[in-house]
């Protein structure tokens, strides 16, 4: 199951979140800097899953952009790998050429 999605910029600044199960506030904002830390300062020759306390988060970088999706253990990773890009590709098509400000002001 998909706990959150999140577009995050390379600053680290939060574009979009979306929350499939209750969080509070000030709980989301630390999480969502924790997850952006730990995704942002991996390499790209690195893996994009990562085990982080009780769930997995899978990510892809496009230009300035990193989605990041948080879901629980017995979620398929490539499967949510997949699923970004089909997401990403739908904005390109919506927007004919995605970009941060595209996210941020639509």
């Amino acid at each position: 199951m998909i706990k959150f999605f999140l577009m995050v910029n390379k600053q680290g600044q939060t574009r979009l979140s979306r929350y499939y199960e209750h969080v509070e506030i000030n709980k989301r904002t630390m999480l969502e800097a924790e997850v952006i830390k730990n995704c942002l300062s991996r390499s790209k020759d690195e893996c994009s899953f990562i085990e982080y306390k009780d769930f997995k988060l899978v990510y892809r970088q496009y230009a300035a952009l990193f989605i990041v999706v948080g879901i629980d253990q017995t979620e398929n990773e490539m499967a949510v790998y997949e699923l970004i890009h089909n997401f990403v590709e739908v904005l390109d098509k919506y927007f004919s050429r995605v970009s941060e400000l595209d996210v941020s002001f639509s």
